[in-house]
């Protein structure tokens, strides 16, 4: 059922993009794994539908969900419309006030958005508090691969999807392997998505990128693999973005759906390992990818998706001749054109 789901109503599999002017931009071979071409425009819908699934199998017609950037709480809403449950979305009013477009959406697909005060953290702090007072009656949604278990690792599976197509559209376009695999980092399921896949493959770098905000010494990120400290939140063992008493540091990004203090258990390990690569994108190096991007493929990559290409400024340079690299492009961009539009060009 859900694979003819995926097929028919999500329109997997995605295209994996040979992007020509980037790759003469970068001399280095470009490709794109079209995740903004998913039915709602970003990734969130492979998990959406499974779970509203599991939901219903499980004999549940209420569900709630947390979103930040609105991506997951479209996806919810519509898996929900189509599979006939009544649906809730918590968002933080200011993300609202970003993301209307989203919030239009969500309300003509039949959900309820309900406004919290803070940002995404304090949407799913929410969520699982309303989940948690209901277990009987309402299922929990979870959109991101953090939270208590099964949920990180449900979202990881239902994403890994993802990294399936690209190895066996990888092995088609060019018979092997791709060199790298570059995908944003929030909570993580954009990024296990992609990667899960090649994690025992040595021979391919991941690399995930992370929010810097106004820079990695400003306070004001969301790069929690590279500037937090091991803690629990939300149920989960993780690196998390904390202060030397354990509270909770607020995190930033100009791309909301990066905006989370933890970040998934499964990309913890696999950053303590050695396996995976973390590096970050501020704001500024965001924009100006999401703007490069546009100019170059006429894509409008989310700006979310805006820090992984921004990384190739850096990477490619160091980079074989010939080598792949596949970048997660997890969301499509309309819905951030007026902060880019808006943002000063220096």
């Amino acid at each position: 059922e859900l694979s003819t789901a995926l097929n028919d109503y999500v329109g997997r599999e995605t295209p994996l993009y040979y992007a020509e002017r980037l790759t003469a931009h970068y001399k280095a071979h470009i490709y794109i794994k079209r995740e903004d071409l998913a039915h709602c425009g970003a990734h969130k819908m492979n998990n959406a539908l499974a779970q509203a699934m599991i939901a219903k199998r499980m004999g549940l017609t209420a569900v709630v969900a947390a979103t930040g950037a609105g991506q997951h709480g479209v996806a919810t809403a519509s898996a929900c419309a189509k599979l006939g449950l009544s649906c809730t979305i918590f968002m933080s009013a200011a993300d609202m006030e970003k993301q209307p477009s989203n919030v239009d959406l969500m309300t003509l697909l039949g959900a309820k958005v309900e406004p919290t005060a803070g940002n995404f953290k304090d949407a799913s702090s929410e969520s699982i508090r309303v989940w948690a007072g209901k277990l009987g009656e309402v299922y929990y949604l979870a959109g991101a691969a953090v939270g208590p278990h099964p949920c990180p690792t449900m979202v990881r599976e239902f994403q890994s999807v993802i990294g399936r197509e690209t190895r066996r559209q990888a092995a088609e376009k060019w018979g092997r392997t791709p060199d790298a695999v570059v995908a944003c980092v929030g909570s993580g399921s954009n990024a296990l998505g992609i990667f899960h896949e090649f994690v025992g493959d040595r021979t391919v770098r991941l690399i995930g990128v992370e929010a810097a905000g106004f820079g990695l010494n400003s306070g004001r990120h969301a790069a929690t693999l590279a500037a937090g400290e091991v803690g629990v939140y939300h149920g989960a063992m993780s690196y998390l973005l904390q202060d030397e008493e354990g509270n909770i540091i607020c995190p930033h990004s100009i791309g909301v759906g990066l905006e989370y203090p933890g970040v998934a258990p499964e990309l913890s390990f696999l950053k303590e390992s050695g396996r995976m690569e973390f590096y970050s994108a501020t704001d500024k190096e965001a924009v100006d990818a999401y703007r490069r991007v546009a100019r170059l493929e006429g894509i409008l990559p989310a700006l979310e998706a805006s820090h992984a290409f921004a990384y190739l400024e850096k990477l490619c340079p160091t980079m074989p001749d010939g080598a792949k690299i596949i970048i997660s492009c997890s969301g499509r961009g309309e819905k951030d054109t007026e902060t880019v539009f808006n943002y000063p060009i220096s």
